[in-house]
């Protein structure tokens, strides 16, 4: 009998804990580099251009620069445009550009750090120094 109590109660916590790490697992963001390419692509490039008019590629920095620049969030220092890198990956910016640009209004329902994290990843991956890297073309 006593062998059956124990066994129920440290089945049912098991069960427990199971379920626990399936809950923070399944809340966890988890970067998905496809549609950061496709964001990067359609909205960061839209504006982003070297002195040459090709927009600025994520090889054309390094893994370390890239990680850096999104760490800090400044996205520019002169205050002509919104300080903060993590702003134009929000929603707000999103609902703000929606009517002109369809990756906007395809990820407007996404939250903030979802897009950060796809961006992240897909920029990182696609740094000089990492083994893929990836120009916008």
């Amino acid at each position: 009998m006593n062998r059956m109590k124990t066994l129920t109660t440290t089945l049912g916590a098991a069960l427990c804990l199971i379920i626990a790490a399936q809950t923070v697992w399944a809340s966890d963001v988890r970067p998905n580099k496809r549609r950061g390419q496709v964001y990067y692509r359609m909205v960061c490039t839209e504006c982003h251009v070297t002195a040459t008019g090709k927009p600025i590629a994520p090889m054309d920095q390094t893994m370390d620069e890239w990680r850096q620049y999104l760490d800090t969030d400044k996205h520019d220092a002169t205050g002509a445009t919104n300080p903060s890198a993590r702003f134009y990956m929000s929603r707000a910016y999103r609902e703000e550009i929606k009517d002109s640009n369809k990756a906007a209004k395809k990820f407007l329902k996404l939250q903030d750090d979802q897009i950060y994290q796809d961006v992240r990843a897909f920029v990182i991956s696609g740094a000089k120094d990492s083994d893929t890297p990836a120009s916008c073309n």
